[in-house]
């Protein structure tokens, strides 16, 4: 399959998965009558519901990445050509905005607004951190076919585990800079939180690499050959 119809499927995920999270979050807050904890609840559910749906179809155009820090850690693994990451990045980023202004239109709201709230602190920089770590490690060691179901059940936990709600992606905090709702972020906060996010992708990755099989050569005294019914294949 060509880039260009890649690029498409990324920017079209992107801005649907934005979509999902903004927009559900504006019903919420309008239906909750000021319970925080019930809009928290009904954004986490609309996002898992949507997030897994979106893997699903796009996953088999693009890879379904929505996510620079997906991109970025495909690439150093071989699985992305370098040379799509940039474009890839582009598309997730205009994807995002794209998707808040989509929330917009659809809730009657302007469709042009920044954020003006603030996330920062150790706190919600750690928690991003773990949030995004947790992602790729969970991308990364999902048995085939099933990463959709265990990448939405994971993002639908951290919005309650983590002190951010678990953004864990670059494209959302920049799509979320452009809306003055429930899950809007300030310009201010953004680079913090992608910050976070970038080096938690990073933790992930070496987690990742710290529980693959090491390979021995032959004759190594940790090596056990396998062998009938007792013989395991290591996962490569």
């Amino acid at each position: 399959m060509d880039l260009p119809r890649k690029l498409t499927g990324e920017a079209l995920g992107t801005a649907l998965l934005l979509a999902v999270v903004i927009g559900s979050g504006v019903m919420a807050e309008r239906l909750s009558g000021g319970n925080v904890a019930i809009a928290l609840l009904a954004n986490t559910l609309a996002t898992v519901g949507g997030l897994y749906i979106l893997i699903e179809v796009f996953g088999p155009i693009s890879g379904a990445h929505f996510n620079p820090a997906v991109s970025a850690v495909m690439a150093w693994r071989g699985e992305l050509p370098r040379a799509a990451l940039v474009p890839y990045i582009a598309a997730q980023l205009l994807g995002a905005m794209l998707g808040a202004w989509l929330a917009h239109v659809m809730f009657d709201l302007p469709v042009l607004q920044w954020s003006a709230k603030l996330r920062g602190g150790t706190g919600q920089w750690v928690a991003e951190g773990v949030a995004t770590a947790g992602l790729l490690l969970v991308i990364l060691r999902a048995p085939a076919g099933r990463a959709a179901p265990m990448v939405a059940a994971y993002i639908g936990a951290a919005y309650w585990f983590t002190a951010s709600t678990s953004f864990a992606n670059p494209a959302a905090v920049f799509g979320r800079m452009f809306s003055d709702s429930f899950a809007g972020i300030a310009p201010a906060s953004a680079p913090g939180f992608m910050a976070a996010q970038l080096g938690g992708a990073a933790i992930g990755l070496a987690l990742h690499h710290l529980f693959e099989p090491r390979l021995h050569p032959a004759g190594h005294p940790n090596v056990i050959e396998a062998s009938g019914a007792e013989g395991e294949t290591a996962r490569k």
